[in-house]
């Protein structure tokens, strides 16, 4: 093996500035963890020469790696390509208290296909805004994301690649894919100049280190880290705000969705039950084409408590082959849970290609029950109409149909099924005393999914209003809705 030359070996300096940085960073972390504080995001951005790996392996072994998630990516699996891109990087994002170090993380992908010129600057510049949307939710959920850019000169990275050729031991890190790369460097560089103009924020900016003497690229790295787990530590704990934020104004201009509805439409029994069995042959058709093409669909019902989602729920999954949906009912968010971001736990149940994932309950609690009942902040459920647009867009874009229903009953209508849930005692589970301080907030809730629908009703991804008074009628429109969507995105042959 080849012995470090002089520039590379440490002086007294660098050995007492890294000694001084390793005890910083292991206290940091600790305070970190116990705190619960966080996450602190690292991205290590940079040509494979860089060292990006020996970086990531060392802040391991100055650190507890028991609280540090490491990962790279290379080409998609199938479990990812079946999903959207990001999936791969939602799935794996570090709870709070912990650190992560992302080996390119989501840059490698566009900047490589940029630089061999395999994705066209369109869908670049697409990628970089979804890269920002990403980022930024990220920070504005407390998290610090901490992106190093680990610079290198061509000449510096062909030498590199000569010695590790050189070396029997490290002969192997020196391939035909590195080499190729090389020659598309200033390409890449290129390439994230032009994504670090738009993700480099004040929130999220980039810091580019000098790599080519690795003593000096691990301790500027090393600093940067602890910068980061200090900026963390600084946030107000989630959930504890240091004072009152203001409501915002209203939305004078939100129309009522809901009071334009018809509440009196109805069905009879026979009509219903040869119509509702006509629709469900069409949802089961329709969901064996978009198995056997890859289509994935994600079904979302929200609507008030008693509005008839159970069993709108039941009726089209009585259509559904078995093998290939899943029902997720969401409650109240787990420790593991709020120790993420809010969509953390819906980007884990999407579902592979050709399948369904019907929610029960969705990502919009977040501007329905937490913004009524006060447990998100008002900054908090407002940025989430433009995230939660992020996402969908993400799914659609994917080629995943996305299907969003509300369930509505009038006022009175609740108030009787309330009242016989009470009477049958095979029903009482249904109800509890939260149900009841529910219907207190009527109004407020009705606000809420008027807004909700006016800000997050697109073309490819609209909100279907059900008119529930009359269960039979809103079943039926439930599963017609799924087959007509299902039908659009997958049509039959001929």
């Amino acid at each position: 093996m080849s012995k470090p030359t002089a520039q590379e070996r440490p002086s007294d300096a660098t050995d007492q500035a890294v000694s001084d940085v390793r005890a910083a960073l292991l206290a940091a972390q600790q305070e970190l963890r116990h705190a619960a504080a966080g996450p602190v995001i690292v991205l290590l951005v940079g040509p494979e020469t860089a060292g990006r790996g020996e970086t990531a392996d060392l802040l391991n072994a100055w650190m507890d790696p028991r609280g540090i998630v490491t990962r790279a990516w290379g080409k998609p699996s199938d479990e990812e390509r079946e999903r959207p891109s990001f999936w791969r990087y939602w799935r794996t994002l570090p709870s709070r208290g912990q650190i992560a170090l992302f080996l390119s993380g989501w840059y490698g992908p566009p900047l490589l296909g940029r630089a061999e010129r395999t994705i066209g600057k369109q869908a670049f510049d697409r990628r970089v805004a979804r890269i920002a949307a990403l980022e930024r939710a990220l920070a504005d959920d407390g998290a610090v994301v901490v992106k190093c850019w680990l610079h290198v000169d061509h000449r510096t990275q062909r030498a590199r690649l000569e010695s590790l050729a050189s070396d029997p031991l490290r002969r192997w890190r020196a391939g035909k894919s590195q080499k190729q790369r090389l020659n598309v460097h200033r390409r890449i560089v290129a390439a994230w100049k032009r994504a670090a103009a738009v993700t480099g924020t004040e929130q999220t900016p980039w810091h580019i280190i000098d790599a080519a003497h690795r003593h000096h690229r691990d301790l500027a790295v090393a600093t940067r880290v602890l910068e980061g787990i200090h900026a963390a530590l600084a946030v107000p704990a989630r959930g504890k705000p240091t004072r009152p934020e203001p409501e915002p104004a209203a939305e004078v201009s939100v129309e009522d969705h809901l009071g334009a509805l018809d509440l009196s439409l109805s069905i009879d029994r026979d009509r219903s039950r040869a119509e509702l069995e006509r629709q469900q042959g069409r949802l089961y058709r329709a969901q064996q084409r978009a198995r056997e093409r890859g289509v994935s669909t994600v079904v979302v019902f929200e609507g008030w408590d008693a509005g008839g989602k159970g069993g709108a729920i039941r009726r089209a999954t009585a259509a559904l082959d078995a093998r290939y949906y899943r029902v997720i009912p969401i409650a109240a968010p787990t420790d593991e849970e709020l120790a993420h971001h809010y969509l953390w736990r819906f980007w884990r149940h999407l579902a592979r290609a050709g399948q369904i994932v019907i929610f029960d309950r969705s990502w919009y609690g977040r501007v329905l029950v937490e913004r009524v009942e006060k447990l998100a902040r008002p900054s908090e459920w407002q940025r989430a109409y433009h995230e939660i647009q992020h996402f969908e867009e993400q799914l659609v874009e994917h080629g995943t149909v996305v299907v969003k229903f509300w369930l509505h009953i009038s006022r009175d209508e609740q108030l009787r099924r309330f009242r016989e849930r009470e009477r049958r005692s095979y029903k009482r589970w249904k109800i509890t005393d939260e149900d009841w301080r529910n219907r207190r907030k009527w109004k407020a809730y009705a606000a809420a999914v008027n807004e909700m629908v006016a800000r997050t009703s697109t073309r490819r991804a609209p909100w279907t209003l059900v008119e529930g008074n009359d269960k039979r009628f809103a079943r039926l429109k439930v599963v017609r809705t799924m087959a007509d969507r299902l039908k659009r995105a997958v049509p039959p042959p001929g």
